[in-house]
């Protein structure tokens, strides 16, 4: 189970996804990732806002877990780079481990180290460059003071004003509920009272009602940048069968929706999800056929689809996928135009003048925007190149 154990069973299930009256989003075909150079396990991965940088643990199986990072080439590979300095713990079996980072580079993360005679193992850091710097433990009322409740994961959101957290109790005397498996894991919201301190929102138990179940182990949370899509991972007590579920809600202020079942795979123990700034990627991690844990990607259903940015009315801009091509539609009468591709930097990679149609196939794989100028007036399209 993820950040405190791991399994391997030989069944494997897909279980479908069931959509429902709300609308909660969907996903297509999972795509293996790439980190090149790296020899071990993958767990836990966490993109950084700008999508630059995959933040991941080693194997989470009880100890000798640390933090590394890797830097993206494009949206299914990424160059390792090494271990997350200042971060890590050189006592036997530590484990560092579910890194969250918000914009103003606040690096948060998970530790054993000095528990329990230090109840708070949530630490902080300011992030530059693989290294993580002024480190100092995370203080506040979503700690629970007792032996056995941790922090098992813990997001700071990318604003970096509140952090969705997950209370784990587990039994360490007497292993009650299973060697490294929590009893209880349930999440819950706290809002930053200043760079070492965060505070439970009063109606926490309320925002989060519809998720937290007492049948489920919850835990592994991802809020999206909006506030409106909660992503986690669930277990159900007594089984082996982790769940990536989402719940919505319409605004900030209200509790979120039940969860829906985005992706279920017996024995392979996909946990973890996190997401792309913009929504359209979720990567999350999975084992393998040879029982290690990589990270995957789905990328969000619609998101090739007809998305004009600006200037709805008039013209719009298609992505055909079968062909590989950006096509305007209606047909632009007479006039010049011009029709710019450009990546997710903002860096133009081709441009095109009075041509309806543009061949994007030589493109690398990864996301692009394409716009459309005529008669002083931008249209805009966002989508994927598989």
């Amino acid at each position: 189970m993820k950040a405190f154990y791991s399994v391997i069973l030989p069944v494997l299930l897909l279980i479908p996804f069931t959509s429902l009256a709300q609308n909660y989003p969907t996903f297509g075909p999972e795509k293996h990732v790439t980190i090149t150079g790296l020899t071990f396990d993958a767990m836990e991965p966490n993109l950084s806002p700008d999508g630059n940088t995959l933040f991941f643990n080693s194997l989470n199986s009880g100890g000798n877990t640390n933090l590394y990072y890797a830097t993206k080439i494009n949206d299914s590979t990424f160059q390792y780079e090494g271990l997350l300095n200042g971060c890590y713990d050189s006592s036997p079996d530590h484990l560092d481990g579910v890194a969250s980072i918000d914009t103003d580079n606040n690096f948060y993360w998970v530790s054993m180290r000095g528990y329990p005679v230090t109840i708070e193992n949530l630490h902080r850091g300011l992030y530059s460059s693989g290294s993580v710097t002024d480190t100092t433990r995370v203080y506040g009322d979503f700690n629970i003071p007792i032996l056995g409740w941790i922090i098992m994961d813990a997001f700071i959101s990318q604003q970096g004003d509140q952090l969705i957290y997950c209370n784990a109790y587990f039994d360490f005397i007497n292993n009650s509920c299973g060697v490294g498996i929590p009893c209880e894991a349930r999440l819950g919201v706290a809002l930053k009272i200043n760079d070492t301190t965060f505070n439970k929102l009063p109606n926490t138990d309320a925002l989060f009602d519809s998720i937290n179940n007492n049948n489920y182990l919850v835990y592994a949370p991802q809020l999206t940048q909006d506030g409106l899509e909660l992503y986690f991972t669930r277990l159900q007590k007594s089984t082996y069968n982790t769940e990536i579920c989402v719940a919505v809600r319409s605004n900030t202020s209200e509790p979120f929706s039940e969860p829906v079942l985005l992706y279920s795979n017996y024995g392979f123990v996909p946990e973890a999800p996190t997401l792309t700034s913009d929504k359209q990627i979720m990567y999350y991690h999975q084992k393998n056929l040879s029982g290690i844990f990589e990270i995957y990607m789905r990328i969000r259903d619609g998101s090739t689809a007809v998305k004009p940015l600006e200037n709805k009315s008039d013209f719009q801009l298609y992505y055909n996928a079968a062909t590989q091509t950006i096509q305007v539609k209606p047909t632009i009468p007479e006039g010049k135009f011009s029709i710019q591709i450009s990546n997710q930097a903002g860096q133009t990679i081709m441009k095109q003048s009075e041509s309806q149609t543009v061949e994007v196939e030589s493109l690398t794989r990864g996301m692009y925007i394409a716009t459309l100028r005529y008669n002083h007036k931008k249209y805009s399209l966002r989508f994927i190149r598989e």
